[in-house]
């Protein structure tokens, strides 16, 4: 069934209202090009926000959903990496060097703040970066001792030129590598340059909005328009959270991950964000994890605390992007600023316990402290000695009503809640939804369109790779864009293509492939493949060409 645009319906039946000032004046500097905001959550799950049918105070993503746009079929590449380098350069991953994880974003792409820099723009980037190499000291002891604090080597935590700053963005501040603790980050710089201590109330996530307001109150002042990508952290493990945010949740979570699961998809429903007759949900996966009736009391009190604090880190992401939209009414400027909601894939059912330290994972707090990676305790759960994720099993809740987790090319792992905010140029009924099909390489396209300019063949002297994603600038004007003929997938072999409402995905290199028709079976619950033998082989044999082309076989 075809769904038309409507507004968003509260899980209490009524419809969403406008938030004050929303028809605010244009502060008189601001150039006619909007202003352009991405904000990235990272392993958040399709369905943690409150207008993606989640439980979780999110007043202030819910607000910027009610009165912009809501896609409910888009796409990102299932990991931190491998998304940020299609957002960044408008390709897939592998032609710029992004294959897998902990690379260095290639100099044969242009990134957005390199192309809206050249088109006038200021560019000012806040949180993760993760597109530069991420390598080890060849010393093992003195690698764990960078990674707490404890021993500076006499080299930086990755190329310098490949940092934000020489990629484009005229300012940064956030961490370079992938993993933090959010009270003490390694791999934090300002510029080029470490940022060698926090003070100890410091929580990563506060400083990041803080920033925020800052920046768009600065820039507001320019007679040019901004690019500011805010690339939160949170909630990406270790479970990092303020006790006062924990214990909104403390109680939450205590009746388990399934019903959880399905008060998310009945929401869901509810809201019109599916259909039951084409979306059935499958049950929670829980991995090796026992079923939530199987655990012991203490066993269940132990996980609802995972929860709390993941609950807990989205609530305070969401407390700071407040106030940096109540900065941006106050200055003027909410109107012709496009801001852009996503997660860089889905929840994680990584549990760092499996690991414990190395890499980029500390094993002492930069004052001698053990870390636990099992917390010995569930009030430890959230402090800074405590690394734990929220495993399977309440990842599989997130991601309601899908199947799977981040790293997965189902669409647990690569589908993303993704909410463009902009009064101005959204010509749509506040709060509505699309079915357009999308996906992260899109956003370098459509910024360019907005910012007057065109993709060039070479910068700097360079070749440049081929742009495969498309503009969206038609669908956020109420027009159906021409989308994707095939739009491929593939990370740690996991595979995919979608080509209209047809899928096919390979869980991983051991796995058999699988078709699904999405338009009858959006959540992939029953494979097609036997009733379609001629068009199964024959996109799984254009997904291997594609994968030859690009390097991704």
């Amino acid at each position: 069934m075809k769904r038309k645009d409507f507004l968003k319906i509260s899980a209490a039946g009524t419809a969403s209202l406008a938030f004050p000032g929303l028809q605010c004046a244009r502060a008189p500097q601001q150039a006619d090009r909007p202003n352009i905001i991405v904000i990235m959550a990272d392993d958040m799950g399709f369905s943690d926000a409150g207008c993606y049918g989640g439980e979780i105070d999110t007043p202030n993503i819910d607000r910027l959903a009610d009165n912009g746009l809501r896609f409910t079929q888009f796409y990102n590449a299932a990991r931190c990496c491998p998304t940020r380098a299609c957002l960044m350069t408008g390709a897939y991953q592998h032609k710029v060097n992004m294959g897998r994880n902990g690379q260095t974003l290639g100099r044969n792409g242009l990134t957005i703040a390199e192309g809206l820099k050249e088109a006038g723009y200021n560019t000012s980037m806040l949180g993760k970066w993760h597109l530069s190499l991420t390598e080890p000291l060849d010393d093992k002891e003195k690698h764990q001792k960078w990674l707490n604090h404890q021993y500076t080597p006499d080299r930086p935590f990755s190329p310098i030129d490949s940092y934000p700053v020489n990629r484009g963005f005229d300012e940064h501040y956030g961490p370079i590598w992938g993993v933090v603790d959010y009270f003490d980050p390694y791999s934090l710089v300002e510029g080029e340059k470490p940022v060698k201590e926090v003070p100890d109330d410091y929580y990563i996530t506060d400083e990041l909005n803080d920033r925020a307001v800052e920046t768009v109150k600065r820039l507001g002042k320019e007679d040019d328009p901004y690019f500011l990508y805010l690339a939160h952290c949170a909630p990406h493990w270790p479970l990092h959270a303020l006790e006062e945010d924990i214990q909104k949740y403390k109680d939450r979570y205590k009746e388990g991950w399934d019903k959880l699961r399905q008060e998310r998809y009945e929401r869901q429903l509810e809201m019109g964000l599916f259909d039951k007759e084409n979306t059935p949900l499958p049950p929670v996966q829980t991995r090796q994890t026992k079923a939530w009736d199987e655990l012991s009391e203490e066993e269940k009190d132990y996980q609802a605390s995972k929860m709390a604090v993941h609950a807990a880190m989205i609530d305070r992401m969401d407390q700071g992007i407040g106030r940096m939209i109540d900065a941006l009414e106050e200055t003027g400027q909410l109107n012709n600023t496009m801001i852009v909601f996503l997660s860089d894939n889905g929840a994680s059912r990584e549990t760092p316990k499996d690991w414990g330290p190395g890499f980029d994972r500390p094993s002492e707090t930069r004052d001698g402290r053990k870390i636990h990676y099992q917390p010995d305790e569930i009030e430890d759960m959230g402090s800074q000695t405590s690394f734990a994720g929220i495993g399977p099993a309440w990842g599989s809740a997130s991601n309601t009503p899908f199947r799977f987790w981040k790293m997965n090319e189902y669409e647990g792992g690569n589908h993303t809640p993704c909410i463009v905010h902009w009064p101005e140029g959204l010509d749509h009924e506040p709060g509505s939804y699309t079915e357009q099909v999308g996906h992260v390489m899109d956003f370098l396209p459509t910024f360019l369109e907005l910012a007057e300019t065109e993709y060039p063949e070479k910068y700097n002297g360079r070749e440049l790779v081929s742009v495969d994603g498309k503009s969206l600038v038609p669908t956020l004007k109420g027009k159906q864009r021409k989308g994707y003929d095939q739009l491929y997938f593939e990370h740690v072999g996991g595979k995919a293509l979608r080509e209209g409402d047809w899928k096919v995905v390979q869980l991983n290199d051991n796995s058999p492939w699988r078709l699904y028709h999405l338009s009858e079976d959006r959540t992939e619950t029953t494979d097609v493949s036997k009733q379609n033998p001629e068009r199964f082989k024959r996109m799984i044999e254009d997904w291997k060409q594609w994968a030859d082309q690009v390097g991704a076989s």
